[in-house]
């Protein structure tokens, strides 16, 4: 029974061993130079297609992008100075005013009356001061001949000083009901454009209303508050500090169309340490009026520009965990791996400041199946009209892509890579698999990058 089971155990440990060696076999000693040769191939034994960039030499604008909000240089609620009824509105909605203007007019008869009983009272009490003061005159006179009694005197003299009290007071009512109905025409404090009135005619208007008469906001200029990493702030500082004239531009949703373009003014005195940011300020002068007040902008500052800097695109840069690389291509279509050190990045562009020089080509497109010494054939994005294209070997690649394209559609459509991105647009989905791309880059960095 002993030499069965022993017999089974050396029969299972060599077919163990024969299954390893056939392994070996096919995985290793079957490499040969076809196979290698093969592997640095497409699928179809041809080379694989390619699209590639040549890095240059050139100048670049270091700049910094954030989210920006546009904010008014001044806005002002214009309320109602003195309680009565609107009689007359005297703007139209979204004009532009200049600070003094009429904006509206409130019913000037109580102020007017109460203006003509001030001066009224005025005039009684200073007509009485003048007869005081005759009377004084008289007395004095009177008492240097002894004829009354200084009591007399003082007493006159007394009522001199308090008729003089008296018209002072009528004075300061006067200009109070003079400065009362001044305010029955409501004047914009600010110059700027006015928003929608919130009052009709005929209202009844009183100083506590909360919503005013209208709102007048300064437009020309405004100013953007944005936000930028506290790592870039030195940069930023030591420009401001030198007095160097930093060009803070405005960009729409799509950061493509310029809006307008201003120049920094100011920076926060701290960190936000929620976000690890800091507010600068910029100002624009707004003469198109592009920019409206709480809009939200795209906003690039220009720091500084570098020259004669090596530029590479920014689709040929490759990500892993051993850093960036790119993959260069040789004179005869051999990619190799290349580790690179970035700069700042504008736009499609990135500064390579080691790993890459000028005139060297390198893949921005189709890079996803490439490896080290693997073959390609490469198409160079905007390519002149003039030059003959290869139309068989053109219209051979757009296809395979048309097809690699519809099978993975296809699979998403299955559900292949999650119900997220089956329900995306079409456009959206290639984003998404660009992204899902990426990320496999990353993984597979340490069998790509050098």
């Amino acid at each position: 029974m002993r030499n069965v089971w022993k017999k089974r155990t050396i029969f299972i440990a060599l077919a163990i061993i024969a299954v390893i060696l056939l392994y070996w076999w096919f995985s290793g000693r079957g490499d040969t130079a076809d196979n290698k040769n093969n592997r640095r191939l497409g699928a179809d034994g041809r080379p694989l297609p390619v699209q590639a960039a040549v890095v240059k030499r050139g100048d670049i604008d270091v700049t910094v992008e954030a989210l920006g909000t546009v904010t008014a240089l001044n806005t002002s609620v214009v309320k109602a100075r003195v309680a009565g009824q609107l009689t007359r509105i005297a703007f139209k909605e979204g004009q532009l005013v200049k600070a003094g203007d009429l904006l509206a007019e409130i019913d000037p008869r109580p102020f007017q009356a109460q203006l003509d009983q001030s001066a009224g009272q005025l005039a009684r009490d200073e007509a009485l001061l003048a007869n005081a003061k005759v009377d004084l005159e008289r007395y004095r006179g009177l008492l240097k001949k002894d004829s009354i009694a200084g009591q007399q005197v003082d007493n006159q003299e007394w009522l001199v000083r308090q008729y003089e009290g008296t018209v002072k007071n009528d004075r300061g009512l006067v200009d109070s009901a003079k400065l009362q109905l001044s305010f029955a025409r409501v004047t914009a404090p600010v110059s700027g454009r006015v928003g929608l009135r919130q009052v009709d005619v005929g209202n009844y208007v009183q100083t506590s209303d909360t919503t005013g008469i209208a709102v007048v906001t300064q437009t020309q200029p405004l100013n953007v508050v944005f936000a930028i990493p506290a790592d870039q702030l030195t940069a930023v500082v030591s420009h401001l500090h030198a007095g160097d004239k930093m060009v803070v531009s405005a960009y729409a949703r799509g950061g493509k169309t310029l809006l307008s373009s201003g120049r920094l003014m100011s920076v926060d005195n701290q960190i936000d340490v929620t976000t690890g940011t800091v507010k600068l300020k910029a100002e624009f002068e707004n003469r198109d009026e592009q920019l409206f007040p709480n809009q939200f902008v795209n906003v690039r500052l220009s720091v500084e520009t570098r020259h004669d800097v090596v530029l590479a695109p920014v689709a040929s840069i490759q990500r892993g965990a051993q850093g960036t690389f790119v993959y260069s291509v040789g004179k005869e279509g051999e990619i190799s791996v290349r580790a690179v050190t970035l700069g700042p990045v504008s736009g499609d562009v990135v500064v390579v400041e080691r790993g890459l020089d000028a005139d060297t080509q390198v893949v921005i497109d189709g890079a996803d199946k490439l490896r080290e010494g693997a073959r390609v054939t490469v198409a160079t994005p905007g390519a002149g009209k003039n030059e003959k294209p290869d139309t068989a070997n053109q219209q051979s690649t757009a296809d395979d892509r048309q097809k690699r394209w519809a099978d993975l559609n296809a699979r998403i459509d299955r559900g292949e890579f999650g119900e997220e991105i089956k329900k995306l647009p079409e456009e959206e989905r290639k984003k998404r698999m660009r992204e899902l791309r990426a990320q496999r880059n990353g993984n597979d960095s340490k069998t790509n990058a050098p």
